[in-house]
């Protein structure tokens, strides 16, 4: 009897909690503008019944494809996306002029382990040096981290290849996070091993997949030091070399590539606005980077979030709704090896003494919103969040603290500009991430068209109430 009182009371708690939830969520939706909450539902519909975003980047991926700095694919999507906007018909259009590195992969890298036989999948590290003509062969040292290369000195190490086998942690729900925690080895790896004597570099690749598809991704070498060649292998890949060297420690590696860097290239980020009507001189800026890697499509990284930008500019132009503020949509060039678009795009905002409101970066994938990360002070993001309401739970469901982009990060460190990362579902994209399927068949056009009308609604927001 006594736990059945129990159970009752508790159902009764339960009831009451519901019951109080439910006035709460009437209350907060009672509150809402009624004329904002069918503006931003009708940025949702013509979003998801036209699909324009999802038809835009098709023709990014299928027509242009691949677009990495220097290339004549980003040439092609520079003129592109110019045209584009042009014929929106947007207030402005023009181009920002900047020079890009010219990093071209060459033939098909190869690596082989050589007794017993076995071909690995393999792809160089962006800004990769070739190896020599013929290749190199080496015995192998694997580490886990960069502090390993200290532990073995010089004498274990020179004239050796240096396997970095850390995986990302699969424990960590949000990608992101396992991914920053395993980018280290690529990023700084192949100079650090330099510095002790290697002569080359292979790294496991950095990403979630359980496949043998290298993810390919920028090294940074560092000035004074040899710069040693640099790949990524495939998670089976990097598997079965670890199994190598278990069962012989002096297992060799060949591996060859012919990878070079040109002198820099001409380039753009493009730029179109609608301009405000009471703050013409205050600028919102929308943007992704129009570069990708030059492997698959780039579709979701970063295409998608250009085709964003582009449309949250076409819902307002379609809904018939004047900004207060100029709102640009930028397609920064560069991102992926060397930032140069988002720094000469912060370098001209302070050099025109330009206001900037906010910016917002969309570069996380063409996955299903969950929420913005924003830079911002404690009661811009509590404004921010009491618009939450306004979004279906199946969409935008946080707003937390801290987020921006490589491509807006200079904005806010020049200008002091507040900024938004976009922040969709984080669980395919690091399988898919700087590798050759991260292709347009694999972006689903519900999941985009919600990403494109959510940061519509919330740049709406903000365009007519301010921060």
């Amino acid at each position: 009897m006594k736990n059945f009182v129990f159970s009752i009371s508790t159902v009764l708690i339960l009831n009451c909690l519901f019951l109080i939830s439910c006035k709460q969520k009437s209350k907060e939706h009672s509150e809402l503008n009624l004329e904002d909450t069918k503006i931003i539902k009708q940025f949702f519909d013509e979003a998801l019944t036209t699909r324009e975003t999802y038809a835009l980047l098709d023709h990014l991926s299928n027509k242009i494809g691949h677009r990495l700095s220097g290339s004549e694919g980003a040439a092609k999507a520079v003129n592109w996306t110019e045209k584009v906007m042009n014929n929106y018909g947007f207030d402005k259009v023009y181009k920002q002029d900047l020079f890009v590195p010219n990093w071209k992969r060459g033939d098909k890298e190869v690596a082989r382990i050589i007794d017993p036989k076995q071909d690995l999948s393999i792809l160089a590290l962006g800004m990769s040096v070739p190896t020599p003509k013929d290749g190199i062969r080496a015995k192998i040292v694997e580490v886990q981290r960069l502090e390993d290369l200290e532990i073995l000195g010089r004498e274990n190490i020179e004239g050796k290849i240096v396997f970095f086998n850390r995986p990302t942690d699969q424990r960590l729900i949000t990608t992101g996070s396992a991914y920053g925690g395993a980018v280290d080895q690529r990023a700084e790896g192949p100079s650090m091993a330099a510095k002790y004597g290697a002569i080359g570099v292979v790294i496991r690749s950095v990403g979630t997949a359980f496949d043998d598809v290298p993810h390919t991704g920028g090294t940074k070498y560092k000035d004074g030091i040899t710069k040693i060649p640099a790949a990524a292998l495939g998670v089976k890949s990097a598997d079965r070399l670890t199994s190598a060297l278990r069962e012989n420690p002096n297992t060799e590696l060949f591996m060859k590539m012919n990878c070079r860097t040109l002198k820099d290239a001409p380039s753009h980020n493009v730029i179109g606005e609608l301009t405000g009507k009471e703050f013409p001189d205050k600028i919102i800026t929308i943007g992704g980077h129009i570069d990708s890697w030059d492997v698959g499509h780039g579709a979701h990284d970063d295409g998608s979030g250009c085709m964003q930008s582009i449309q949250v500019l076409r819902l307002f132009q379609k809904l018939g709704i004047v900004p207060r503020h100029t709102i640009r949509a930028v397609m920064f060039m560069n991102e992926e090896n060397g930032t140069r678009g988002g720094l000469k795009y912060a370098e001209l905002a302070k050099k025109n003494m330009e206001e900037h409101l906010i910016a917002l970066e969309s570069d996380a994938g063409a996955f299903t919103p969950r929420g913005f990360g924003v830079t911002a002070d404690d009661t811009t993001i509590e404004k921010f969040r009491s618009w939450l309401p306004y979004f279906d739970e199946n969409t935008i469901n946080f707003i937390k603290k801290g987020g921006g982009g490589v491509d807006i990060n200079p904005l806010h460190k020049t200008l002091g500009t507040p900024t938004i990362g976009f922040i969709p579902d984080s669980q395919r994209m690091f399988d898919l991430h700087h590798s050759p399927n991260d292709v347009f068949s694999s972006v689903h056009p519900r999941e985009l068209e919600l990403g494109t009308a959510s940061i519509a609604g919330l740049i709406y927001l903000i365009d007519k109430y301010g921060l």
